[in-house]
């Protein structure tokens, strides 16, 4: 791979961000949602963002990429009330969802929707569907070169059986792989697995997330990482999408302590919890405050603090927020990227509006001032120190305050361009990913040649059905 002969066969064209794969088709790179991006393409990019901040960029502090699931020692209020917690009768489960790391919230809804879905047609998921379809037209392909997707079909003599798909299949256990399906030799791909693969498979992060191994013995997925949003997060987001976008002071107001600790408990417990119109706006707004702000680690980390607070200072702010961003586990930014989302489009609503029918509209007063000035301390702040008294750093405090205020709005004014990954990055991305392997480079060209115009995370979260009549499509 080192040899400049074989970058050359790949056709690197400079200048202009263009590649040429070994097919000969030229691919211009251009401006792609980070979610779009393989498992392995999105680690790289935390490298190259790195990078870029070490040598363009003096933020003023030390920056490290944060551990994804990393664990800080508990405070004095911490250990004060996980005690309480133990005495306390209510506590009757292991909670599932707040003050817990994020990360664990997410293999947590995984194995209870795995558990709540009902088996789809002898698949416990569409990825075993794609495995066995994907292992079909393999084996078929190879007794028949001239294979065609639109027009051919099979006889039942020729088609392999259930017992020869599964004994065909790799022999390192499912839960063992990154994804339903890892691609484990590239050349052996044609377009049409690209394209599928691709359309279909998302891939699910490590079971045991907060127990991560060195990154050099962990095996990446050349496909895009599952959209990890807690269920709870987008649950709330979606709510006040459709219920609160005209409710005067959201996220201001009271809201009943008794129904929102209900709600906990049932998040907590496992319990399929179902937000709609009966449900108070309030309620749902503070259950989403709760949530983040019980998070054991920050949703910007606590190791970027410094450096986001930095920011302020920085003559070009979105694209240093943008790095930062990329630094981010992919949990954490996914997470982000829907909260900002759901704030951006509360702070569309803040003005007085007239409709369609010339009616006056109410705004709900929450510019992105507002719900920076409330959402701010709980997604950037440091580990707080009880010992410490607030003199002489409580001016310090103060400016700091109005700095987390001013990053947080500004990622909710520019929430739509922070998670584009720009093309001189993905370009970086693929240089290093050059020197390794040229034939993962090639994938992921023709990867993005053939890319499907479907919105990342859509298949898993649609109807079964649809999965199917996707795959007969293609």
């Amino acid at each position: 791979p080192g040899d400049p002969a074989h970058k050359a066969h790949y056709g690197h064209i400079l200048g202009d961000f263009t590649w040429k794969s070994v097919s000969g088709r030229s691919i211009g790179l251009k401006p792609v949602p980070l979610q779009s991006l393989s498992e392995l393409e999105r680690c790289r990019l935390q490298d190259v963002a790195f990078r870029r901040l070490l040598r363009d960029r003096d933020m003023g502090c030390h920056i490290s990429i944060p551990k994804n699931g990393h664990k800080h020692k508990k405070s004095l209020r911490q250990k004060l009330d996980s005690l309480s917690k133990e005495k306390s009768k209510d506590k009757e489960v292991t909670p599932l969802v707040f003050g817990v790391p994020l990360c664990q919230v997410i293999s947590n809804d995984r194995t209870l929707k795995q558990r709540h879905d009902p088996p789809w047609e002898g698949h416990s998921d569409p990825t075993e569907l794609m495995l066995s379809f994907l292992h079909l037209t393999t084996s078929f392909k190879r007794t028949n070169r001239e294979f065609s997707s639109s027009n051919s079909s099979l006889s039942s003599s020729e088609a392999p059986n259930e017992s020869t798909l599964i004994s065909t299949a790799d022999a390192a256990p499912r839960t063992r792989r990154r994804g339903g399906v890892s691609v484990d030799c590239i050349t052996d791909l044609d377009d049409n697995q690209s394209r599928l693969l691709e359309a279909l498979h998302l891939s699910l992060p490590a079971e045991k997330a907060c127990s991560r191994k060195k990154r050099c013995d962990k095996k990446l997925s050349l496909n895009p990482i599952y959209r990890q949003v807690p269920r709870v997060v987008e649950l709330c987001c979606q709510h006040l999408e459709k219920h609160g976008l005209q409710t005067v002071g959201i996220f201001r107001v009271g809201s009943s302590r008794k129904r929102v600790r209900q709600l906990c408990k049932e998040f907590d417990r496992g319990w399929e919890v179902h937000l709609d119109e009966e449900h108070s706006v309030h309620d749902v707004a503070a259950l989403l405050k709760e949530f983040l702000r019980d998070m054991p680690e920050p949703l910007l980390t606590r190791e970027l603090y410094t450096a986001f607070i930095n920011t302020v200072c920085e003559e070009h702010q979105e694209h240093a927020l943008q790095l930062l961003i990329f630094l981010l586990p992919p949990c954490n930014s996914d997470t982000l990227q829907r909260l900002l989302h759901m704030l951006s489009t509360v702070a569309a609503h803040a003005d007085d509006s007239v409709n369609c029918k010339g009616q006056k509209v109410s705004g709900n007063k929450m510019t992105s001032y507002n719900l920076a000035t409330i959402f701010g301390p709980n997604l950037l702040h440091k580990q707080k120190n009880p010992e410490k008294e607030f003199t002489v750093q409580s001016f310090a405090r103060a400016e700091e305050s109005t700095a987390v205020i001013s990053v947080v709005q500004k990622m909710i004014s520019t929430q739509q361009t922070l998670f584009m990954v720009p093309a001189d990055l993905q370009n970086e991305v693929l240089m290093s990913l050059l020197e390794s392997d040229g034939d993962v480079v090639d994938y992921l060209l023709r990867r993005k040649f053939t890319l499907p115009k479907v919105p990342p995370g859509t298949l898993l979260h649609c109807p079964q059905t649809k999965v199917k009549d996707f795959i007969l499509d293609i």
